[in-house]
């Protein structure tokens, strides 16, 4: 039998039985340029940047639709249906995420630290605070001298942002002079703010960062943490947020003028940070008025 014949028996059209696709989208192949009201004839490379450009704006999502009035608005000939095209192949449709942009981090490369003198390495980081009295944690942002384990600085507050960072730095450095200084804190958003970083960086303060979940990178501060705990947070019940800030503000002033510490061979930090200021003065400016200062954080 003949494939007519078949074809004809099975009531199915030649042209249906011999069709072969081409892979290829249907109708005429889209255009690769567009024009502006002045009949200027462009790439659609630059219809794209101009699509880009709107949507660098901070809370611009435009779906094609608006898209398409923007452009007309910047003098271009062009359909939304185009426009969907467009942002279909660069894949700038509404519904993708914002996300940070990246940056080269300088991570920890030794956990262990023999700094010769004060102010050489600090370290910061936030622990939380049950209050009892509202029923919620605040953040506890505490900055410690590695040589001296000398609390520097600290505030409590309901929220820490990056804003508290910088008036904590800016605070702290009124009092301590920042050359040749190593800051180490883990991976927080407020840490990696772009102001922060660039704050530090214009200061020349060197900032590196721990790896990601591992606490053991910023061991000296967490075993501040772990003593606060256990002398502070877990006797005192707090009635509010400032009785909390008091009660701990007095504990790191008793910490830094009596408690003894083992790794100081049984010597407080302030009689570790003495002695090394009675043989080098200049490392600070009025160090012994920075607890009062700070209250105005």
């Amino acid at each position: 039998m003949s494939v007519r014949q078949l074809l004809c028996w099975a009531d199915l059209q030649p042209s249906g039985y011999y069709y072969k696709k081409s892979g290829r989208p249907k109708g005429r192949k889209p255009t690769t340029h567009s024009v502006n009201q002045d009949g200027e004839l462009f790439e659609n490379a630059v219809v794209v940047r101009d699509i880009e450009h709107t949507l660098a704006q901070e809370f611009c999502c435009y779906g094609y639709h608006h898209m398409t009035g923007e452009l007309k608005d910047l003098g271009w000939v062009i359909n939304h249906k185009k426009v969907n095209r467009l942002m279909k192949e660069h894949h700038l449709l509404f519904g993708a995420r914002i996300r940070p942009r990246p940056f080269k981090r300088d991570f920890i490369q030794f956990r262990s630290l023999r700094p010769e003198r004060p102010l050489q390495y600090l370290t910061m980081d936030i622990k939380y605070v049950y209050v009892h009295g509202t029923g919620r944690n605040a953040l506890l942002l505490t900055v410690m001298d590695i040589y001296s384990r000398k609390v520097l600085i600290h505030i409590l507050r309901n929220n820490i942002k990056k804003g508290d960072v910088l008036v904590m730095l800016e605070m702290m450095l009124l009092e301590y002079k920042a050359e040749g200084m190593s800051l180490r804190n883990d991976n927080g958003s407020q840490f990696i703010a772009h102001v922060v970083r660039q704050y530090l960086k214009e200061k020349g303060i060197y900032q590196e960062f721990s790896h990601v979940a591992t606490p053991q990178d910023n061991a000296y501060i967490e075993a501040l943490h772990s003593n606060l705990q256990r002398e502070v947070i877990d006797r005192f019940e707090f009635e509010s947020i400032y009785h909390a800030q008091m009660i701990i503000a007095r504990y790191y002033k008793w910490y830094n003028e009596k408690r003894r510490h083992g790794s100081l061979k049984g010597q407080t930090p302030e009689t570790v940070w003495n002695k090394y200021l009675i043989r080098f003065p200049g490392i600070t400016k009025n160090y012994s008025t920075i607890f009062e200062k700070q209250s105005s954080l």
